[in-house]
C-alpha cells in the first residue's frame, strides 16, 4: 500500500493528521505537576497546516490539558523563551483553545486520518502505561499501513504497543526518542540547582534503555539535536527540538 495516497476515491483531498497530547498528571518521582510539551504540539501543527493538512488535537482521556511549565515561552525560567511558534500558537485564542477541550483518543477513527502523532512532555512517562486505548489506536494505525509517529517522551507508547501477533511493535525497528545523554543532562541540572537530591531521577525509566530491551535499533543525533528517523510507516523524533524534523518526514511520506 502506498503511504502517499490513502484516499483512492479523492486523491486530492486534504491530508488529515491526529495529534495526541498527554493529560495532566503528577510525577511520582518529583511530585511536580507534569503534562505535554508545547513545541511538540505546535511545531508539527504549524508544519502540517503550512502543507495544507487538516489537524485535530486529542488526548488520552480527553478534556483540558496542561503543558509542562518550562515548555511555555512565557515561563520565568526562560527555557523556551525563543520558541516563537509556540508563542504565536498560544496567542491565538482559536488555537490555544484546542488544548482546553480535547476529545479522547478512543474517539479517533483510523479511516478518517492519514497519520497519528503522539507528542511528548513529561506526563507520558507516568501515564502511558495504563493508556490502553492509545496503545490500541497506535497499533491500529500502524497495522493499517498509515503513518504512525511519536516524539520525545511520547515514544513511551512504544514500550507498551503490541501488534496483533502479540509481538512488540518496536522490535526490529529503527527508532529514536529522548536519549540517555539528555536524561543525564536534565538530572544534573536539577541536582545542581538543588531541586532534587542526587539519589533521585526526574524520570522513572528511560526511553533509550527500554526500547533497546524490546529489540529496537535505537539511534540518536547527540545532545539536544533536532532529529527524526523513519522506518517504513513508523516515524519517531528524538526530543522537544525535533518537532519540525518529525513533521517533515511525515509530510514526505504523505505528500502534499
Amino acid at each position: 500500500m502506498s503511504l502517499r495516497n490513502h484516499n483512492v476515491v479523492n486523491p486530492n483531498a486534504k491530508k488529515r493528521v491526529a495529534i495526541v497530547i498527554a493529560n495532566p498528571a503528577v510525577s511520582t518521582t518529583t511530585g511536580w505537576p507534569v503534562g505535554f510539551w508545547w513545541a511538540e504540539l505546535t511545531h508539527p501543527y504549524y508544519a502540517f497546516v503550512e502543507a495544507g493538512y487538516e489537524v485535530e488535537v486529542f488526548s488520552v482521556d480527553g478534556g483540558k490539558c496542561e503543558a509542562d511549565a518550562m515548555s511555555s515561552p512565557h515561563d520565568e525560567s526562560g527555557y523556551s523563551a525563543s520558541d516563537l511558534i509556540s508563542a504565536g500558537f498560544m496567542a491565538m485564542p482559536n488555537l490555544a483553545a484546542l488544548v482546553d477541550n480535547t476529545k479522547p483518543v478512543s474517539d479517533i477513527k483510523v479511516a478518517d486520518f492519514d497519520a497519528l502523532v503522539v507528542a511528548g512532555g513529561q506526563a507520558p512517562m507516568f501515564t502511558f502505561e495504563k493508556a490502553t486505548a492509545l496503545h490500541q489506536k497506535f497499533v491500529e494505525f500502524y497495522e493499517a499501513g498509515k503513518v504512525t509517529s511519536a516524539l520525545c517522551h511520547g515514544t513511551a507508547v512504544l514500550r507498551y504497543a503490541k501488534l496483533s501477533s502479540g509481538e512488540y511493535l518496536v522490535k526490529g525497528k529503527t527508532v529514536t526518542g529522548f536519549a540517555n545523554i539528555e536524561e543525564d543532562f536534565a538530572d544534573n541540572a536539577v541536582w545542581d540547582y538543588g531541586m532534587l537530591p542526587r539519589d533521585k531521577h526526574i524520570m522513572p525509566w528511560r526511553i533509550e534503555d527500554e526500547l533497546k530491551k524490546l529489540g529496537a535499533n535505537y539511534v540518536q543525533a547527540g545532545l539536544w539535536k533536532g532529529f527524526a528517523v523513519r522506518d517504513g510507516n513508523l516515524i519517531t523524533g528524538q526530543q522537544n527540538f525535533s518537532g519540525a524534523e518529525t513533521a517533515e518526514l511525515i509530510i514526505e511520506a504523505l505528500g502534499r
